[in-house]
């Protein structure tokens, strides 16, 4: 059974942490940019949600239909169809959930471990952060795209290729920025405290740090997953990403460079859409870094 001061401590912190919040998007809602950002994510993921109630993925966005190949944008056929005949409105939503989706699972494993690499190299400190500070020195030392486009070239291309490929190249953002933000923290007196009552390790870590630490991570994240849509098109356009006839929106780039000169919609349709989730991304990217920026509260 709680007790009434127990009970009473608890609803404090959900109100502080919802006044936070409050707080928060108050803040955010300021950058009208960011707020089309936010509006156009949405949009882009409910689209890629409900693909299939929009447009049947075998019928439209995946069989073949000659007789009605490079057809301009019409009534029938919003985006027109590619060269062979596939709707491209339809591999276009269809490929949403590729790109999204994708870029959503690589943040979230990326994330996952560079947070605990970090909080422990951060917390530890010592030779142990020496050796793991090391290691992400040599990972963060190839680009991104080319340390992904390795991995993949030697994995073979293919959907869970490049998940491993592009959060293994993520993984050290998220360890330093996760170190950085721990090691500012670390002196506190709350966390003094919290050794002080013999708390464990672990528990003041991930109870007590981390969450302290939100701010730049969820910065990072948004702003990472932005890139990470752009180096999985990147990855398709050159044949190392999703195979077809998986409607991707960089291997469609490459698919239509072939017909550009006479049919520029091939390339512009699925460039826009790439161009349109990697816009909205850093538009929230940008404001919650000045939402969670504590040098702007007031």
């Amino acid at each position: 059974m709680y007790s009434a001061d127990s009970i009473g401590e608890k609803e404090k912190v959900i109100v502080k942490k919802r006044s936070q919040f409050v707080a928060i998007w108050f803040r955010f809602r300021k950058n009208k940019l960011a707020l089309v950002g936010l509006a156009l994510l949405v949009f882009m993921i409910l689209v890629a949600v409900f693909a299939d109630v929009i447009a049947n993925y075998e019928q439209y966005a995946i069989r073949q239909n000659i007789p009605q190949r490079l057809k301009l944008p019409s009534r029938d056929h919003i985006f027109g169809t590619d060269h062979l005949g596939r709707d491209l409105f339809a591999r276009i939503i269809h490929g949403a959930r590729i790109s999204i989706f994708l870029g959503l699972i690589t943040i979230s494993t990326a994330l996952s471990v560079g947070a605990v690499i970090g909080a422990v190299s951060g917390y530890y400190g010592g030779k142990l952060d020496n050796v793991l500070m090391r290691i992400m020195d040599v990972i963060i030392a190839v680009p991104n795209i080319l340390m992904a486009i390795s991995i993949v070239a030697a994995l073979g291309p293919g959907l869970v290729n490049i998940l491993i490929a592009m959060s293994v190249a993520l993984i050290p953002n998220f360890a330093r920025v996760v170190r950085a933000s721990i090691m500012s923290i670390l002196g506190q007196e709350f966390i003094e405290a919290a050794k002080a009552c013999g708390t464990k390790d672990r528990r003041i870590i991930f109870r007590h740090i981390i969450p302290n630490a939100i701010g730049p991570i969820i910065v990072q994240a948004t702003l990472s997953m932005a890139n990470t849509i752009l180096a999985i098109s990147a990855l398709s356009f050159v044949g190392l990403g999703i195979e077809p006839p998986t409607p991707e929106w960089g291997a469609m780039l490459s698919e239509g460079r072939i017909q550009m000169r006479n049919f520029p919609y091939l390339v512009i349709i699925p460039g826009l859409a790439i161009m349109f989730a990697v816009m909205a991304l850093n538009l929230i990217g940008d404001g919650l870094r000045d939402a969670l920026d504590p040098k702007l509260r007031n």
